[in-house]
């Protein structure tokens, strides 16, 4: 599977932002699809993850009721939307998948496509 993040950009504080991740070629249906976001000089850290099938997903605590994560698996694209915006929240997003639900490890999913970037101003 290749996947492909869209809808980066700059947002204020308090704003909001909607990423898609976009999915070409074979999806197991029991892959858990991801996102995470890597700021500069810091490690790639979990943000979202969802289910392929069903609609279950899981969030870093640090996002939990700032985030939502989704997917049309018509359209093969899952979303994550971020609102409010923090300055804290600028990182390059990515996506991928997996097969381990649940985890938040970056090294349980792959297929990274390039990243998105999101800036927050204050």
């Amino acid at each position: 599977v290749q996947l492909q993040a869209s809808g980066g950009g700059l947002a204020q504080a308090g704003g909001s932002l909607t990423l898609s991740c976009a999915a070409s070629g074979r999806i197991f249906s029991s892959s858990t699809m991801g996102w995470f976001r890597q700021a500069p000089g810091k490690e790639r850290e979990f943000v979202a993850g969802i289910r392929w099938s069903g609609r279950s997903a899981y969030f870093a605590d640090s996002m939990k009721g700032r985030f939502t994560i989704s997917k049309d698996n018509a359209k093969n694209t899952f979303y994550l939307q971020m609102n409010p915006l923090k300055p804290e929240d600028t990182a390059v997003y990515y996506c991928g998948n997996g097969p381990r639900w649940g985890s938040r490890q970056a090294v349980d999913f792959g297929s990274w496509g390039q990243g998105t970037q999101v800036t927050v101003s204050s």
